[in-house]
């Protein structure tokens, strides 16, 4: 009888990063220690649907993940959370997943909600803090209440769209200006905008991705992120610093044009005090957004020493050119081992959660 962990790698998602999602888990199902884990791979189609893939070699191959897979459907509360849908018969039986699914529906908490009522452990962040993470406009909340610094924005609703005032946004926060929905991920949506038309064609493209969008100042100083992984004791990173020699790091700087930006492993001319600093940001940030598992904090670092937290990415890229796993890799733990830790702290978490007494004593 084996003795390895059934490690379910769920990918793909109905999402604008659904492409992105596939790169990341190639990636992970490539460094996943196979005298430790014996690998799962469940993806989730652009409509929501999910498969099981029983060909290892549906990476190399690159197929649609409708074409490779066999449906499933989802049983809570049973000691097997899938079945078949060809047949009805019990699906795959799992330990733990590593979800990378980003955006909406895959680190929003909705999909770690799904994954709490099938009573699967899972890599990451739990609901509350996969949710807040998410939403741009409450996390800031949370963050400003922590004493965090971030910068200063207006959250507008879907029923405002056509009655917001270009002028008086930027007699407000001044231009340039960023417009993002409030709950997306890569960039997707993110424009930034220093004229009325620019503005106002933002503004339409951002609510197309979501039913709420912020408009924020723009910070100037360097980008930096800083990776944090724990559930109680935190472990973070050195920071690593993100340049464009023009624009800003949008969807197709990271992950399209890598030539356009540049990655910097540590970030340059930090004196310890600083980096001291902004480490200790982000492990505020993370623990203000009830974070676990692991997150990657992304900082501005002005000239005159203050530091703005942007956001945090609950389930970060591990794509080739990711930042939060070649942090790991500059602090001497490998792709492999990385993966390894991450699916330790949520068995951790899990056995943790099922020893909590839920019915009335």
């Amino acid at each position: 009888m084996s003795t390895l962990t059934r490690l379910a790698l769920l990918f793909g998602g109905a999402s604008p990063e659904h492409e992105i999602s596939i790169r990341s888990a190639k990636n992970i199902f490539e460094a996943i220690p196979r005298n430790r884990y014996e690998v799962i791979l469940i993806g989730i189609n652009a409509t929501g649907q999910w498969f099981h893939i029983e060909d290892v070699q549906f990476f190399q191959k690159g197929h649609a993940i409708t074409e490779a897979g066999r449906g499933l459907a989802l049983v809570p509360g049973h000691t097997r959370s899938f079945v078949y849908l060809e047949n009805g018969q019990p699906g795959p039986e799992i330990d733990v997943v590593f979800p990378i699914t980003h955006g909406p529906n895959g680190e929003d908490g909705t999909l770690q909600g799904i994954l709490r009522h099938l009573n699967l452990p899972f890599v990451g962040p739990d609901v509350l803090g996969s949710a807040v993470a998410m939403d741009k406009d409450i996390a800031k909340r949370l963050l400003r209440d922590a004493d965090l610094k971030v910068a200063e924005g207006l959250t507008f609703y879907y029923f405002e769209k056509d009655s917001i005032d270009f002028l008086a946004v930027a007699n407000q926060l001044g231009l340039p200006v960023f417009i993002k929905p409030a709950n997306m991920g890569s960039s997707v949506g993110v424009a930034k905008a220093e004229t009325k038309v620019a503005f106002d064609q933002a503004v339409q493209n951002a609510f197309q991705y979501d039913h709420k969008i912020i408009v924020e100042e723009a910070i100037v100083g360097r980008e930096v992120e800083c990776a944090v992984m724990g559930n109680g004791v935190l472990a973070t990173t050195t920071v690593g610093e993100i340049r464009m020699d023009a624009g800003f790091y949008d969807y197709d700087a990271k992950y399209e044009n890598e030539v356009d930006a540049q990655l910097d492993i540590p970030a340059q001319d930090l004196d310890d005090e600083l980096l001291a600093k902004l480490t200790l940001v982000a492990r505020h940030a993370y623990r203000a957004l009830n974070c676990e598992g692991m997150s990657r904090v992304d900082m501005f670092l002005t000239a005159e020493g203050a530091v703005y937290v942007n956001e945090i990415n609950t389930l970060p890229g591990f794509t080739s050119i990711s930042m939060y796993p070649a942090l790991w890799a500059h602090a001497g733990l490998n792709y492999s081992e990385l993966i390894h830790e991450l699916v330790q702290l949520a068995i951790e978490r899990g056995t943790r959660t099922q020893q909590l007494q839920r019915g009335r004593s």
